[in-house]
C-alpha cells in the first residue's frame, strides 16, 4: 500500500538537487522537507495514503487536513459504508479552504450523506465540483448545490437538477460537463445563459430537448443526444464544436415541418468557429430547409471540418455539406465518411446533381488535406471527389478509403479518378483498401 508513496519520498529526498542535505545520519530528512515539497507530495498521493503520512513525523501530522484538492475514488475501499465513513471523517477533520471536491465511486448512491457533504461544501468556497456515482444510480441534487458561488468547474453524471426560483446563475463558472443530467426544459437555456464566463460546455446523452445556447465567452462545445431544436444563438467566441446527433422518427418528422434552414440556426451564432466535427445524423439535422438558392454566412475562421455518416443518396445532405465547405475560405483539412445507408442505387437526379452545381465558380484556396472514407463510387460521390480536385489549387493529398463492400463495378469507377483534372500539380491520391 505504501510502495508508491515511499518511492516518491525517496526520489524527492535523494534525487532533487535543490534540497541540500548534510552528511548527518541522525538528521530527520522527512521533517526537514520544505513546505512546498510536502504539499506537492500530498497532492500526488491517493487521498487515503495522504492521510497515512501523519505517521512519518510530528511535522507531517495532520498536514493532509489542510489539502485544498480533495479527490475521492474507489482506491483502497471495498464498499459503500467504508467510503462514506472515510469521506465524512475527512471532511469533519479538514481545516481550511477546499478548492476542489471530486467523488467518483461505483459504491456510492444517492443518500442523505451526499446531501450533507454538499451543504458543508457550499460554505467552503469550492471552485471545482465533480460528482459521479455508480453507473445505475441517479441522484437529485439538493438546493445547496446552487449556493456554490465560487464554482469555476462543475461535472455531474446521472443527476437531476431543479434550480430554485431565486437562482441567479454561477457567476464564475467556466467549465460544465453534464452526462445524463436532466432538468426542466425551460431551465436548460437559462442555466447556460446565467454563466457569463462559461468557456467549455459538454452535454452528453440528452433526449428530445430544445436547446438554444447563449454563451458570449464559450470557446469549446461538445453535444451528444437527441434534439428537437439545437441553436447556437449567441456564441461569438466559439472556436471548436463537436456534435453527435441522434434522430428518431418523431424528431425527423418534427424537423421536416420546419421551413427555415437548420444550418443557419445551428451555426449562425458562431462566426469565429475554427474546428467542426459532426457525427451520426449531424449532416441530416442541419440539412433541413436547405436549398440550391441559399447562400450561407461565411465562416472566415473555419480550418477543420470532419463529417461522419453523410448520406450521398440524400442530395440535401450533399448540398449542405458543399455549402459549408465553399463558405469556409481558409479550410485546410476535410474529412468525410459515407453513411452505411448509402447504396449503389442510381436515380436521375443523381446524374444531374453536378450538372446544376451552383458552386462551379468556387475555389478552395487553402484546402490541403482530404480524407474520404467508406466510398462506393456512386455518381454523386465521384462528382464530389472531382469537384474537390478541380477546385483545390493547394491540395497536397486526398486519401480514399473504399467501402468494405465495394463491388468490381465500383472499383472500376474509382480507378477513373486518375483521369480527373487536378487544380493542384502536387496533389496525390492515396487509396487505402482494408481487407475484409
Amino acid at each position: 500500500m505504501f510502495d508508491g508513496f515511499f518511492a516518491l519520498l525517496v526520489f524527492v529526498v535523494f534525487c532533487q538537487p535543490m534540497i541540500e542535505m548534510e552528511n548527518d545520519l541522525g538528521r530527520d530528512l522527512i521533517s526537514d522537507l520544505p513546505d512546498s515539497i510536502i504539499e506537492t507530495i500530498l497532492t500526488k498521493l491517493p487521498i487515503r495514503d495522504a492521510v497515512r503520512t501523519s505517521v512519518l513525523s510530528p511535522r507531517w501530522r495532520y498536514r493532509w487536513a489542510s489539502m485544498t484538492n480533495l479527490v475521492f475514488d474507489d482506491r483502497g475501499v471495498v464498499g459503500y459504508e467504508e467510503i462514506v465513513h472515510f469521506i465524512l471523517k475527512f471532511l469533519f477533520l479538514h481545516d481550511g479552504p477546499i478548492h476542489k471536491f471530486s467523488v467518483q465511486s461505483s459504491y456510492l448512491h444517492a443518500s442523505a450523506e451526499l446531501d450533507q457533504w454538499l451543504l458543508f461544501l457550499s460554505r467552503r468556497e469550492v471552485k471545482e465540483l465533480i460528482i459521479e456515482l455508480r453507473e445505475d444510480e441517479w441522484f437529485r441534487a439538493p438546493s445547496s448545490l446552487f449556493s456554490f458561488k465560487n464554482l469555476t468547474r462543475l461535472e455531474l453524471v446521472h443527476c437531476e437538477l431543479y434550480p430554485p426560483p431565486n437562482f441567479n446563475g454561477f457567476m464564475w463558472l467556466k467549465h460544465i460537463d453534464f452526462q445524463h443530467v436532466v432538468f426542466p426544459q425551460d431551465d436548460y437555456d437559462h442555466l447556460i445563459a446565467s454563466c457569463p464566463l462559461l468557456e467549455t460546455l459538454t452535454l452528453t446523452s440528452y433526449d428530445s430537448i430544445e436547446l438554444s445556447i447563449h454563451a458570449p465567452n464559450l470557446k469549446y462545445l461538445t453535444v451528444d443526444g437527441e434534439f428537437m431544436k439545437l441553436c447556437l444563438a449567441h456564441t461569438p467566441h466559439l472556436v471548436a464544436a463537436g456534435f453527435n446527433i441522434y434522430m428518431t422518427d418523431h424528431i425527423a418528422a418534427h424537423l421536416e415541418q420546419s421551413s427555415s434552414c437548420n444550418l443557419d440556426k445551428f451555426l449562425g451564432g458562431a462566426p469565429k468557429l475554427e474546428r467542426l466535427v459532426g457525427k451520426v445524423y449531424f449532416v441530416k439535422f442541419v440539412s433541413v430547409g436547405i436549398g440550391h438558392g441559399r447562400r450561407l454566412m461565411t465562416y472566415h475562421h473555419l480550418k477543420y471540418i470532419e463529417l461522419y455518416e453523410v448520406n450521398f443518396e440524400d442530395l440535401k445532405e450533399v448540398l449542405v455539406m458543399l455549402q459549408l465547405i465553399v463558405n469556409s475560405p481558409i479550410l485546410k483539412t476535410l474529412q468525410v465518411s459515407v453513411s452505411t445507408a448509402s447504396h449503389m442505387t442510381l436515380y436521375p437526379e443523381d446524374l444531374l446533381f453536378w450538372d446544376k452545381n451552383a458552386f462551379d465558380d468556387s475555389t478552395l484556396h487553402e484546402l490541403k488535406t482530404v480524407k474520404f472514407s467508406d466510398v462506393s463510387g456512386t455518381p454523386v460521390e465521384m462528382g464530389f471527389i472531382k469537384f474537390l480536385l478541380e477546385h483545390s489549387p493547394c491540395l497536397e493529398e486526398m486519401s480514399i478509403r473504399p467501402s468494405l463492400y465495394l463491388t468490381d463495378a465500383s472499383l472500376s469507377m474509382l480507378v477513373e479518378l486518375v483521369s480527373f483534372r487536378r487544380a493542384s500539380p502536387q496533389a496525390s491520391i492515396v487509396f487505402i483498401h482494408d481487407p475484409i
